[in-house]
């Protein structure tokens, strides 16, 4: 089972009509959707095996209690705290696709501790680098990554965002990877970059795994040779959101499936975590219900 720690809070999700006119009206489709990077890990890895886990601060509101509810109605069990406010995300689709995030975390960071009984019969860690943005639940996350992998559990930490690796500044990701050594590294081309990492040097990473939009998936790792993946481009892109959070759990459900990693296993994963988010892109938001 997939467990993801970090956030849950709603995804107001925006689909522009035609280009913003300031003080003006801009036609536009807006949609709810239950949002967070690890709890859409954990929702997608419950639609495509059954059962997950997430684990993170949900605040003790009736928002947070509604999105508690849609991830247990999709087969996820939820752990963790409730406390403070949920947070929201205004998500701005523009024609093209393209997306301008507009993020209110809310009382997300305030995890305060880690149980290691969240982790029983879990064999795959996620961890968002969200999750490392700020405390406490940066030191629940650290905790959490040490207990799975003395447990022998797979562990994953996707690099999130440019504006997050900025913030955190490149000496300190390194030092926590180096520290942490996750099993696997999601990132864009741009995140690989602004991270430094590459083939010659993963700090501590087993496999990274680089996305680049429609273009191919190239992956490395001290043990694994430098791969070009090539992937089917969605024909039709309504949103991006989600898409590299279904990458992820694609990916990571089916390799986990073996308890190794070899190199047909990587080409095997990176071909599901593409066609989960080649679905994903035709909907509005992290989901794969609608349309």
């Amino acid at each position: 089972m997939l467990c993801a720690v970090g956030d849950l809070i709603e995804d107001l999700v925006v689909q522009l009509h035609d280009d913003v006119r300031r003080d003006a009206d801009t036609a536009a489709s807006i949609v709810r959707r239950r949002g967070g990077s690890a709890a859409n890990v954990a929702y997608f890895a419950a639609k495509l095996t059954g059962r997950s886990r997430f684990v993170g601060n949900v605040g003790a509101d009736a928002l947070g209690d509604s999105l508690v509810a849609r991830l247990q109605l999709a087969g996820v069990q939820v752990c963790g705290e409730r406390a403070g406010r949920t947070g929201s995300i205004v998500v701005m689709t523009g024609r093209d696709g393209e997306r301008t995030m507009l993020t209110d975390r809310g009382d997300a960071l305030a995890l305060s501790g880690f149980d290691a009984a969240w982790l029983d019969d879990v064999s795959v860690l996620h961890i968002p680098l969200y999750s490392f943005a700020g405390e406490p639940i940066a030191s629940s996350s650290r905790v959490a990554l040490q207990t799975a992998t003395a447990r022998g559990i797979v562990t994953s930490v996707d690099l999130s965002s440019v504006t997050v690796l900025e913030q955190l500044g490149t000496r300190t990701v390194h030092a926590m990877l180096e520290s942490l050594r996750p099993t696997v590294v999601f990132c864009t081309a741009a995140e690989a970059a602004a991270a430094a990492l590459s083939p010659d040097n993963t700090h501590g990473v087993s496999i990274v795994v680089v996305k680049d939009g429609a273009q191919p998936v190239t992956t490395f790792g001290p043990q694994y040779p430098t791969t070009t993946h090539g992937i089917v481009a969605a024909e039709h892109v309504v949103d991006g959101t989600g898409a590299g959070d279904a990458f992820a759990a694609g990916m990571l459900t089916e390799v986990t499936t073996t308890g190794t990693f070899n190199p047909s296993d990587i080409a095997r994963g990176v071909a599901a975590g593409a066609r989960l988010a080649r679905e994903v892109v035709g909907r509005a938001g992290a989901t794969l219900e609608g349309s």
